[in-house]
């Protein structure tokens, strides 16, 4: 007697609403079919994927011949952690496998994979964000005690020059030209250091978008491609429109900066994925489906401080303070939303996870009836 295939899971049934990345895989281990979450993460579609040898079309750095054939015969689920997952579309994350054998179909495997980077990073946006209001209380001392001094030396030093020798000018020259410095440098500590939150209403992302792109096209980023590819059908996210601006364009010079002057190309991509929720403090989840990405193809971040990229005060860049990406963290946490990069020489991925404004938002952000 022939044995019946399995069937495919419903499109609408849990199977669809799993926020873990899933493929069903046959006696032969070859895909049945795959979840959404699945599809987002790998990059790939279900159309590709089925009736394919998973082997094929998953590069996965662990023995899983060998964890099939265990999981089948003893008919018992088996974990892998700290596994390499990648594909042709994306660079290798490291993950937690599960495989295990269906029950009403024992040769039948479900093999799940939770990526490590997304509880890691979330911890990490957690200590970002405390080590942000640490950094905060030494902005405000640093911006009282040393900006008002700095006005009297910069004084000090330019009537000092209307006396000077051509050479002494010099010295009082740089005197004044140093302290400029140090005071822009001071006023994007006092910018870290604003406790204003946002103002949040209903905001299109696209037209922050545009806005960032067409003011980096004729400043910073002269030199660079930017490509648009954008979900015309997202709707409206809650926000400030001009911290949201001021974060597009900090990480629009981060990717233009990267290139040292060469031309090259960045991509601005929006979607949708549900598949990311943040936990409320309450315990409460909060989806944050809408997602933007600034793609460059520079040389990437040096992996000595990729994981700290967002703290106060790291910085990749020669004579670079380190507070951009962190004030870029402090107003995406403060809208409710998360930020992550991945990079690998040649790509580096910004991308920044935003909710949704309810329905019937007005301008003001209050719902309306």
């Amino acid at each position: 007697m022939k044995k019946r295939a399995p069937d495919l899971p419903a499109p609408g049934s849990i199977w669809a609403s799993l926020p873990t990345p899933a493929l069903l895989l046959d006696a032969q281990d070859r895909v049945i079919a795959i979840n959404p979450a699945a599809e987002s993460f790998l990059n790939l579609s279900t159309r590709s994927m089925q009736g394919q040898p998973v082997l094929d079309k998953l590069a996965i750095d662990a023995p899983l011949e060998e964890v099939f054939a265990r999981a089948r015969a003893n008919q018992s689920a088996l974990f892998l952690n700290d596994v390499d997952v990648g594909t042709g579309e994306r660079a290798p994350v490291v993950c937690n496998l599960q495989v295990a054998p269906l029950n009403d179909d024992p040769g039948t495997l479900l093999l799940t994979i939770a990526p490590r980077e997304l509880a890691d990073r979330l911890g990490r946006s957690q200590n970002v964000k405390s080590a942000a209001k640490s950094a905060i209380g030494m902005a405000e001392m640093l911006a009282h005690e040393i900006k008002n001094p700095l006005a009297g030396i910069s004084g000090a030093a330019q009537l000092i020059s209307m006396n000077a020798s051509a050479e002494d000018r010099e010295l009082t020259d740089l005197i004044v030209e140093e302290t400029r410095r140090i005071v822009k440098l001071l006023e994007q500590v006092e910018q870290f250091g604003n406790l204003r939150p946002p103002e949040q209403r209903a905001v299109n992302i696209h037209d922050v978008l545009d806005r960032a792109r067409r003011s980096s096209l004729v400043g910073f980023a002269a030199h660079m491609q930017i490509v648009e590819d954008y979900d015309p059908s997202l709707p409206s996210t809650l926000g400030d429109g001009d911290q949201l601006l001021q974060v597009f364009l900090n990480l629009l010079k981060n990717a233009a900066e990267a290139s040292k002057g060469k031309p090259g190309v960045i991509r601005i991509r929006t979607f949708y994925d549900m598949a990311l929720r943040l936990r409320r403090r309450d315990g409460t989840g909060r989806s944050v489906p809408l997602q933007v990405e600034i793609i460059d193809n520079g040389p990437g971040i040096a992996p000595d401080i990729a994981s700290e990229i967002f703290e106060p005060f790291v910085s990749g860049r020669e004579n670079g303070t380190g507070l951009g990406l962190a004030l870029v963290s402090k107003i995406i946490s403060d809208h409710g939303g998360w930020i992550s990069v991945d990079s690998v020489p040649g790509k580096t991925v910004f991308r920044i996870s935003l909710p949704i404004a309810p329905k019937g938002t007005d301008g003001n952000g209050t719902e309306t009836p």
